[in-house]
């Protein structure tokens, strides 16, 4: 039987695999209970474009916590900011397995809000 961790993972793999065959610009993120982390990877190449977290300092000073929905807002709108600035609009949207909700749903209403299309 699966733990949930591992429930979460293959639920990745099979939404990355559907994302692979779209050849755009994917936005992946990573929550943890302290912080939280987004990346825009370019598939064909298997590199990382931009990036943004919680940890980053200009971030660590507005906010209070990491791991809440502001701090999340927060990284969308970072995220798109530095994906403008690459020439990047278009992306499709890794949840890496996490539900639509809470800092994932705050994290892309505000990269939509600032620019990125998924």
């Amino acid at each position: 039987m699966l733990n949930l961790k591992e429930k979460r993972i293959k639920r990745s793999l099979k939404t990355r695999k559907r994302i692979s065959e779209l050849n755009v610009i994917r936005l992946s993120i990573h929550r943890t209970n302290l912080h939280i982390y987004a990346q825009l990877i370019d598939i064909k190449n298997n590199k990382t474009v931009t990036s943004a977290s919680t940890l980053e300092p200009e971030i660590r000073e507005g906010i209070s916590s990491g791991s809440n929905i502001m701090a999340a807002a927060l990284i969308g709108k970072r995220i798109a900011e530095k994906g403008k600035k690459c020439g990047i609009s278009d992306i499709a949207f890794d949840r890496a397995g996490y539900k639509y909700h809470g800092r994932v749903k705050a994290l892309a209403d505000a990269a939509r809000e600032n620019g990125l299309k998924f």
